[in-house]
């Protein structure tokens, strides 16, 4: 079995005149990130591989969320294949995971996270928010083979806000 946790980078600002792979995190989506990385460890098996973006967003979603989790920040391996929005490379770059690896969190951008777990996953997702959490399980034994997940855990921003 294969567990697929992904997660889409918080809410980045538009202030700064920079390239998009160096927008940083607005207030928002460090509050949002923080929010939502300490109410996910029910839903986080042990013995994880922990993938992110190299984009700034990307990368500082998943330093808060470690940080939150206890995970060690030498723990998460920083891939630039998964600076896409396409779901075809996304799904690419989790296919080609060791299969010694049964758990893989995966820190990455959409439109491709939402079109990932709409074609993996059993249950349509309109849109993935910022700092949305999504949990598939595959009965597979392999990575490269995996199809028809089942859609263990939808987690976003405003299910823990009361407003």
């Amino acid at each position: 079995m294969k567990n697929l946790i992904l997660i889409r980078h918080a809410k980045s600002s538009w202030d700064a005149p920079v390239h998009d792979k160096e927008r940083v995190l607005a207030q928002r989506g460090v509050r949002d990130a923080h929010l939502m990385a300490q109410n996910i460890s029910e839903f986080i098996p042990k013995l994880n591989l922990i993938w992110s973006s190299t984009a700034k967003r990307a990368s500082e979603t998943a330093i808060i969320f470690a940080q939150n989790q206890m995970w060690p920040l030498e723990s998460i391996i920083f891939k630039d294949e998964l600076y896409t929005f396409d779901a075809s490379k996304l799904e690419k770059v989790i296919k080609s995971c060791d299969d010694s690896y049964e758990n893989v969190i995966l820190f990455g951008h959409n439109e491709a996270i939402t079109d990932f777990v709409n074609k993996f996953g059993d249950i349509f997702i309109d849109n993935v928010p910022t700092a949305g959490f999504v949990s598939l399980s595959f009965t597979s034994d392999s990575w490269a083979n995996i199809s028809n997940g089942k859609t263990k855990k939808i987690l976003f921003p405003r299910d823990l806000k009361d407003d």
